[in-house]
């Protein structure tokens, strides 16, 4: 079979990755043409665009790179049509996919949605145009397969993929050597986001805690998608020394640290699966925020306390993220009886998630479909 598979974050690319390794056991003829990144390269097939060129973060950062998304969408088309895959799995990505997923339901080609967009929390009349175009929604949050329920539509929840990736992970026993890591301090891990906007708005508030706590060592989780450089501007002169830059080793950093400082995003949940306790942090510029707060429906912005319905980790959103809030937070979680608590919502956490083969139970889906299809 012929799949051509679409993700544009780098979270995508890690699933997709998984993704394609389990279509490949089930599926001996697959062949693979993507968009992505580095992850879903490794596995084979060939990639048309990298996800470091598709990020636009903002409704702001949207509208200024309208005419590059729109092309992006146009070569999209003209580039599947080319390839005249048996079936188009899309990842994520709701912005972009979606239109995707209208399109190729109109060509006559069979589409498969992995990692559910999240209309329950803006634009859930969007639901209407999933059930007319997408054959097979593969939902990785327990309560998302309900939600479609609720609106006659039947979702396949396959558990989140993230515990696959968390319980298979072997660390690099050498990445504090390699980085010049202290093994005397006990770690705070930083991670500022993937894309340039988060990393600009967040790194610098989070950085003032390095001289507000000096017996710990500060670890900054870098972006594959982001150079070195880029973080060495806002890694000043104060923190050398306090300070180290990491790349490619954000588990092994999450495995290592005592607490962590983490932007809204698929990071919260990955710090709750590596069990350190965290607080999330979230600044967007005032025009997004603003259209935001109109148009999503949800109590929480991290994941954590979405799925758990109730606030486990401490959420410091726009104002309320400022250095001294921030550093008062940052003590709490050192305090041994509030990380014991929260480590103990995050075991409940991992059940709610479902048992580990996200990625099998997926491909499955896909394949047998397909098989379906095939024997009509």
């Amino acid at each position: 079979m012929k799949y051509y598979i679409i993700s544009g974050e780098a979270s995508g690319d890690l699933h997709g990755s998984n993704l394609m390794r389990a279509l490949k056991q089930q599926d001996q003829s697959a062949n693979f043409r993507f968009w992505g990144g580095d992850e879903m390269e490794s596995v084979g097939g060939k990639l048309v665009k990298h996800y470091r060129d598709l990020a636009f973060m903002g409704f702001v950062e949207v509208v200024k790179n309208l005419r590059t998304i729109l092309g992006n969408i146009s070569f999209c088309k003209k580039d599947i049509l080319t390839y005249q895959p048996d079936a188009l799995v899309l990842i994520d990505y709701p912005g972009f996919n979606l239109r995707i997923a209208k399109w190729a339901k109109a060509q006559g080609i069979k589409v498969f949605y992995y990692i559910s967009p999240q209309i329950w929390a803006w634009h859930s009349s969007r639901v209407h145009g999933i059930k007319s175009t997408v054959d097979e929604m593969m939902c990785i949050l327990p309560f998302e397969k309900d939600f479609y329920a609720k609106h006659d539509y039947e979702a396949h929840f396959v558990g989140h993929p993230l515990l696959d990736v968390v319980s298979n992970y072997q660390s690099n026993i050498d990445w504090k050597t390699k980085y010049f890591v202290p093994t005397d301090k006990e770690i705070i891990a930083v991670l500022p986001g993937s894309r340039k906007q988060e990393i600009k708005t967040a790194l610098m508030t989070m950085l003032e805690m390095v001289n507000r706590f000096p017996n710990y060592h500060f670890v900054i989780a870098a972006a594959p998608s982001q150079t070195a450089r880029f973080y060495h501007q806002y890694i000043l002169d104060r923190y050398k020394d306090k300070v180290s830059l990491v790349q490619n080793s954000t588990y092994s950093i999450l495995q290592s640290a005592t607490a962590a400082l983490v932007t809204s995003g698929t990071a919260t949940l990955e710090a709750a699966l590596f069990d350190v306790p965290q607080v999330v942090c979230y600044k967007a510029s005032a025009i997004s925020y603003q259209i935001a707060k109109l148009l999503v429906n949800v109590k929480y912005i991290s994941l954590v306390n979405l799925i758990m319905d109730q606030e486990i980790v401490t959420e410091l959103i726009q104002k309320d993220f400022n250095p001294e809030r921030l550093e008062v937070e940052l003590r709490q979680l050192l305090d041994d009886n509030i990380a014991t608590k929260m480590k103990a919502h995050y075991s409940i956490l991992r059940e709610k998630l479902g048992n580990a083969g996200a990625s099998e139970r997926a491909a499955r889906v896909i394949t047998s479909s397909l098989g379906e299809l095939y024997k009509k």
